[in-house]
């Protein structure tokens, strides 16, 4: 199953005709586990692509939030204990060529995924281990599940700050691995440590779409310098539709029909169709009803 994914990322490699932004480099991704499925891309990103993301993300942080198993709606949690934003999609042509390369790796469409958030975790900062997929029916009515997570690394940690699956079905070659310098949070399980500009891939659901047990994960506790990191959910369904609870999904504006004809949904997509939080003022013209 190893060397097909590898041959089908190859593949891609070959025939693609888009910009060399998009392009993958085949030879630069290694297997983490097969159980849970996950994979890491050793300089997904530029250095010039992780410090605008940080740039973009600096003014605007905010303390995390998880969302609540039963209602779906967003709450603070001692599990998750760092700080965050969200960066919209083609925000500027750098985010916008790190989507395409997210959709040429992952072979999963573009519309499919979140807003990318943008993360800083500090000294004892975490997140518990947890699963990307939803327990709750509001958020599953938006896209259905998460079925991949692609999370980038936007600078080097010095301790601590790995990404640990504490349920992965270990081999040989992981548990010899053992003696490496991660903290003890990751000797818990199969772990990656935070390096600029590496991504990690990893799967919560199966390829029948059942939800993934192994792919259980956390964030190990910053222990000495400061984690920023950038992660792009991808759901099985398109996520760009906004879904309209309260008869919302109308147009705000008597231009937006014109502005939709520009093309305003996708340059001005914050304002025309809005984000999970707060509506747009064009749904309707956008297309979203």
């Amino acid at each position: 199953m190893t060397n097909l994914y590898l041959l089908l990322i190859s593949l891609l490699f070959i025939v693609s005709r888009s910009s060399s932004s998009s392009i993958v480099n085949p030879s630069k991704v290694k297997q983490v586990s097969w159980k849970p499925r996950a994979f890491v891309y050793e300089g997904f990103l530029t250095e010039e692509e992780c410090d605008h993301l940080i740039s973009l993300a600096k003014s605007e942080l905010k303390r995390s939030a998880v969302a609540d198993n039963e209602s779906g709606k967003s709450k603070l949690s001692e599990v998750r204990t760092s700080s965050g934003m969200f960066i919209t999609k083609n925000k500027d042509p750098i985010v916008a060529g790190i989507e395409d390369k997210i959709a040429t790796w992952t072979f999963l469409p573009k519309e499919n995924g979140e807003d990318m958030q943008v993360l800083r975790y500090e000294h004892g900062q975490k997140y518990d281990p947890h699963f990307d997929y939803f327990s709750d029916p509001v958020n599953i009515a938006r896209g259905g599940h998460r079925i991949a997570t692609v999370l980038m690394y936007l600078s080097d940690v010095e301790n601590g700050g790995e990404t640990v699956f504490p349920s992965a079905e270990e081999t040989s070659r992981h548990k010899t691995s053992k003696t490496d310098d991660l903290s003890e949070c990751a000797k818990k399980g199969i772990a990656v440590k935070p390096r600029k500009g590496d991504a990690l891939l990893f799967f919560s659901l199966y390829p029948n779409a059942n939800t993934d047990a192994a792919s259980l994960h956390g964030g190990c506790p910053v222990l000495q310098g400061e984690k920023w990191s950038a992660t792009k959910w991808i759901h099985v369904d398109s996520f760009d539709k906004i879904i309209d609870h309260g008869g919302n999904c109308k147009d705000m504006n008597e231009n937006c029909e014109r502005w939709a004809a520009l093309g305003e949904c996708t340059k001005n997509k914050e304002y025309m169709e809005g984000t999970p939080e707060l509506p747009g003022y064009c749904r309707r013209s956008c297309k979203l009803c």
